[in-house]
Parts: structure tokens; C-alpha cells; sequence
């Protein structure tokens, strides 16, 4: 009887501990609809002019023309794949989770300095724009040791 209750102390703390990795605050259960486009999702880039702030890497855009310039490249190699949530909120509440570079250069008056485009674009954008940046990430090869010779 002992080892049952055991289990069963066991099984309450895992259900306690997955709990705290769902619900609202996490992107575990975030899904997008996987008919998301890249194509579709650089012209709607372009269309809603995120190119006049951000360049893409690896992608022929017309040239970033806000100034002061905003240092945020988007694309390219990344430790680890990001998640459609990350972009999602990037997209519609930018100053949630400021990108890594100088505040200075990336905020006014302590905000992101990117509008807030909850408003300005249609789920159908943001589900394209999310599989166009997607595309334009690289996660970067880490090198494999199998030991001293």
C-alpha cells in the first residue's frame, strides 16, 4: 500500500509540474494553420512595409529607409528554432520581449519603436509572414565530438 501511495504522490507532482509549462503564459499549445505561405508572406512584408525597418536575410527586399536605422536583421542562424508564438507576439505586441540589441537604438520613450500591428493585418498575413520568416531561419550546426583519438 505503501508504494501505491508513492505513485500517486508521483503522479500528482508530474501533473502539478506539466501544468506549470501550459495554459495562457506559454506557447506550448500556440498553433498556427500549417497552409501558411512564404511567398504570399514576403509580399505581405512588403505591403505592410516591415522593410522599411527590417531586412531579411538572405532576401532581395527594397532597403530599410527609417532613420535612425533599427539594427534588427530578421533571419538568418539561430541557436534554436523560434517559435510561430515568438513571432506572432513580435508582430502585434513588439515591446512585450525587446530582440537583443542596445535599447537606445530599439526603443522610444521605453516602447519598441515597431507599431503594434494587432490592428493592421489580417490573420491570413500573419499566418503568410510567420511561414515567410520561418523560411529565412537557419538553426546553426553545432559540432558533434565522439571522443579523444
Amino acid at each position: 500500500m505503501l508504494n501505491g501511495s508513492k505513485v500517486l504522490v508521483v503522479a500528482a507532482l508530474l501533473s502539478v509540474g506539466a501544468a506549470c509549462n501550459s495554459g495562457r503564459y506559454t506557447s506550448a499549445g500556440f498553433r498556427l494553420p500549417a497552409d501558411g505561405n512564404p511567398e504570399r508572406g514576403r509580399q505581405a512584408f512588403v505591403n505592410l512595409g516591415c522593410n522599411s525597418c527590417h531586412a531579411v536575410q538572405g532576401v532581395d527586399l527594397p532597403k530599410p529607409t527609417v532613420q535612425p536605422p533599427v539594427p534588427v536583421t530578421l533571419g538568418g542562424e539561430v541557436d534554436e528554432k523560434l517559435s510561430d508564438a515568438y513571432l506572432v507576439t513580435s508582430m502585434i505586441y513588439p515591446s512585450y520581449e525587446l530582440a537583443p540589441y542596445p535599447k537606445d537604438q530599439i526603443t522610444s520613450g521605453g516602447v519598441s519603436r515597431m507599431p503594434n500591428y494587432a490592428d493592421k493585418l489580417t490573420v491570413r498575413q500573419m499566418v503568410d509572414v510567420v511561414a515567410f520568416l520561418q523560411s529565412r531561419y537557419v538553426v546553426r550546426q553545432t559540432p558533434q565530438y565522439y571522443g579523444m583519438r
